[in-house]
């Protein structure tokens, strides 16, 4: 592990979830599709992919946490959207989402299938949907 590795390790192992809550309503909402709105206005990609870096689910609730504080999220149904997958080459799979942020599985078993949607669970237990493209590219490399 290089210097800069072990730095943003370091920084990301401070974000805790023992960090009192800020507000008690949601001003952050992840809608269906995956667009994050702040106060009621979209926010540009650049900053969906930031406050992603700090998403936390903690008991199927959603929450931004820093070192100071901790805001509430509400997530319409799945936090993030899952534009492209390949596999790793090691049995496990990197995703790639609707707002460009990248993320490992390390397993086939992390993908969850029901009838309607295909889902898995990555960094710090936020949940991620294939999106429909994927959703059928999966059906046919791996259940038809």
């Amino acid at each position: 592990m290089t210097s800069k590795e072990s730095n943003v390790t370091d920084a990301m192992a401070s974000l805790t979830p023992s960090v009192p809550l800020c507000a008690d309503t949601a001003i952050f909402e992840i809608t269906d599709n995956g667009d994050w709105f702040y106060q009621g206005g979209l926010l540009p990609l650049k900053f969906s992919k930031l406050f992603a870096s700090i998403l936390n689910r903690i008991d199927d609730e959603y929450f931004l946490i820093t070192p100071v504080e901790k805001l509430k999220v509400e997530v319409v149904n799945q936090a993030l959207i899952i534009v492209d997958y390949d596999a790793d080459g090691k049995g496990g799979y990197e995703l790639v989402s609707s707002i460009n942020t990248r993320h490992h599985i390390s397993t086939f078993e992390g993908f969850i299938v029901s009838d309607d949607k295909i889902t898995t669970r990555v960094e710090r237990g936020v949940i991620a949907r294939l999106n429909r493209a994927c959703f059928y590219r999966f059906i046919n490399e791996f259940i038809a």
